[in-house]
């Protein structure tokens, strides 16, 4: 951002795809800082929450003072060394802070740091009806009625909104559609990631808790039941041969990884972004071991991010 001009606000209608919602690419050599504010009820805690999942760190109801230091202790590598992308959701919670917050803004950006401020916003009917559903009072409302309280605090922000980077309205978004919007500001142009965690194990040892999806591998013949295989497990070489040279096996791999293809794509529409697969068999040392790591290695080939682990190898 050239000194002495000020960024133009991008509004974010509703119903606008997520990915629209990104105004400025992150610039990665040098800390980066998301300023999430705006109205009461429009969606930061969400936001907020979507940031840290993504290994921002986030701090809630920060008071507009304490942004210059929090920036300055990333600049000046006093926060612990590696906290280089910091979220600090600022809002009239703090009304008597509040006021600092437009010089706080210009004193950050005129030190370098890519500082973007993202503003929630939506209608006075969405953020009462809101207000209504979870029965609590609007922070600005005291003994009188919520919509008085919307209105003082749009005064209040008044401000901080024209001279946001990105003004998202979340009246008719859902959860998931603000998430993605966040996402995209956080990631400028970069892709959705889903995490795919491939876990082994053995049925005799139960399913693992967490499993999104269960495979059973017990079709395949067991390598237990061969004496030159028996004491090996599913990394060494011949079993993972013996393995996937029986019938069924590379044709279950090829299989099973296209028909995660849409599931994939529909985790990530739907705002999952971490996905368990169990892959089981007796035991959890022969067979699932071979095919978790086969589909593993399948889905990194089609650009997913993979780790694989065996739960119960090593076990009697």
């Amino acid at each position: 951002m050239t000194e002495g001009t000020e960024p133009q606000p991008v509004t974010v209608p509703a119903g606008i795809p997520a990915v629209e919602a990104h105004a400025i690419a992150p610039v990665l050599d040098q800390p980066q800082v998301i300023l999430v504010t705006g109205m009461s009820g429009a969606g930061r805690t969400r936001a907020a929450a979507v940031l840290e999942d993504l290994g921002w760190y986030v701090v809630d109801n920060l008071p507009a003072q304490m942004l210059v230091h929090l920036v300055g202790m990333l600049t000046s590598g006093t926060a612990g060394g590696r906290a280089q992308r910091l979220g600090a959701v600022i809002d009239v919670r703090g009304a008597e802070f509040f006021g600092n917050l437009d010089a706080a803004i210009d004193e950050v950006q005129a030190s370098g740091v890519d500082l973007r401020v993202l503003f929630l916003d939506a209608s006075d009917d969405a953020l009462v009806r809101r207000f209504e559903q979870v029965r609590r009072p609007h922070p600005l409302q005291g003994e009188g009625r919520v919509l008085d309280a919307i209105t003082e605090e749009r005064r209040l922000l008044a401000r901080v909104r024209e001279r946001a980077d990105v003004v998202l309205d979340t009246s008719e978004l859902a959860p998931q559609d603000l998430a993605r919007s966040v996402r995209s500001l956080a990631h400028g142009s970069g892709p959705d990631v889903l995490r795919i965690s491939v876990v082994s194990f053995g049925f005799k040892y139960g399913v693992p808790v967490d499993a999104d999806h269960v495979v059973d591998v017990r079709f395949l013949a067991n390598p237990f039941w061969i004496s030159e295989l028996r004491h090996l497990s599913g990394r060494d070489e011949p079993v993972r041969r013996y393995v996937m040279g029986l019938p069924g096996a590379q044709t279950f791999v090829e299989r099973y990884v296209a028909a995660l293809e849409p599931v994939i794509d529909g985790y990530l529409h739907e705002d999952k972004h971490y996905v368990t697969i169990a892959v089981g068999c007796t035991g959890g040392k022969h067979r699932s071991v071979v095919i978790a790591d086969a589909l593993a290695a399948r889905l990194r080939q089609k650009g997913q991010l993979v780790s694989v682990s065996a739960r119960d190898l090593g076990k009697e």
